[in-house]
């Protein structure tokens, strides 16, 4: 294998976009999926916005691409939001704005440069609450996302579906967890049956399978190998303590009357991300977790998996301290940790071959305006 190894931009929110550079070739990466979330947008957990979403023009596209060039690295864009469910006004300025992020990544050179969109579905609990809510969500989602797709197509861009349920998008008080359709793969298998446009595919990340208590080698086996674009790197280390003994390791804890657990000896969860039982890690920084990264790779390689693997920090031991420098640790010593797995052995030990690699096309592509999904319905 010869896998990119990147930098997930959400670690860094505070940094400049030249900062952020600096810090990714530090790293030792050789890219950066640049998160471009709304800044007016509903999220707290991640809000990195690291382009000017509202004034980028092919100029701007035409500096960036030097800008990475002059620096060996390769970049994708995205936004993690709900784009089928929830407040309706959010919902509608998610959706535009994952419009705007196609028209960016089209000035970039979408698919020509192999800059992709990354996305949620996200769900709707109106429609999930009644008699057949799964098909509801997914006629929903068709609804919202034929459109976009269409209008992607059109401009030789891809969008991917990250596969993060977002267990914690939701307060304690809701019994659920399961809040992004694409979740689960046999919704992503779906959705393609529904939109078979070859512009849309996935980032799959193995941690939030693990957690579900899901083989992510067995899912790979699974997957269409067209549509897997992209590899999210975090971990995942099951904990084995009281919550899990009184809840289980299929169903999320549930916030009840707090004298009544209290009386009871029942634990109740701490915040709206704490009800899996389960710890965020980065690979090879600060303990085992509960996946076997060597089988993963394997497999990946078996089925000739040649795309990026992008390091997604959310670690506790790491970008949860909130200090820059145990952040930036964690993310080197995850790019030692996959180094045997992914690049091939030279002088230098482990590292990624370059012998092959192309610059960035600086493409000059023509401008296109600003669309909404009101223009697209029209």
């Amino acid at each position: 294998m010869n896998n990119p190894i990147w930098v997930m931009s959400s670690a860094f929110p505070t940094l400049t976009l030249d900062q952020l550079i600096e810090k990714t070739v530090e790293i030792g990466a050789q890219g950066i999926d640049l998160c471009v979330f709304r800044r007016d947008g509903t999220r707290s957990d991640h809000i990195a916005t690291h382009l000017d979403y509202e004034n980028f023009t092919p100029d701007s596209a035409s500096r960036l691409l030097d800008q990475f060039n002059k620096h060996g690295l390769k970049l994708s864009i995205g936004a993690f939001e709900n784009l089928i469910g929830g407040d309706p006004v959010q919902r509608r300025n998610n959706q535009n704005h994952l419009l705007r992020l196609i028209r960016m990544a089209y000035l970039l050179g979408g698919d020509e440069n192999d800059v992709k969109v990354g996305t949620f579905v996200g769900y709707n609990h109106e429609l999930g609450n009644q008699e057949g809510g799964f098909q509801k969500n997914l006629d929903e989602y068709v609804k919202v996302f034929e459109p976009i797709i269409k209008y992607a197509e059109d401009l030789g861009v891809s969008i991917l579906y990250e596969n993060c349920p977002m267990e914690g998008w939701r307060p304690t008080t809701y019994t659920g967890t399961f809040n992004n359709l694409t979740g689960v793969l046999a919704a992503r298998k779906l959705i393609y049956e529904l939109i078979p446009s070859p512009n849309h595919g996935e980032i799959y990340d193995p941690s939030h399978d693990v957690w579900q208590h899901t083989d992510p080698v067995e899912v790979i086996r699974e997957t269409d190998m067209t549509r897997l674009k992209r590899i999210h790197v975090k971990a995942t280390r099951n904990k084995h303590n009281k919550a899990r003994t009184y809840w289980g390791g299929m169903y999320s804890m549930q916030t009840l009357d707090a004298d009544l657990a209290t009386r009871a000896g029942v634990p109740l969860p701490e915040h709206e991300w704490a009800r899996q039982n389960y710890e965020c890690l980065m690979p090879g920084f600060g303990g085992s977790d509960s996946h076997d990264w060597r089988a993963f790779c394997d497999v990946l390689k078996e089925r000739g998996f040649t795309g990026p693997f992008e390091m997604e920090n959310e670690a506790d031991l790491s970008k949860g301290t909130g200090n820059m420098a145990a952040t930036v640790q964690g993310f080197k010593a995850t790019t030692l940790f996959l180094a045997p797995m992914l690049w091939p052995l030279s002088d230098n030990g482990y590292s990624y071959n370059r012998e092959n690699e192309c610059s960035l096309k600086n493409v000059q592509r023509t401008d296109k305006p600003i669309v909404t999904m009101e223009k697209l319905a029209g």
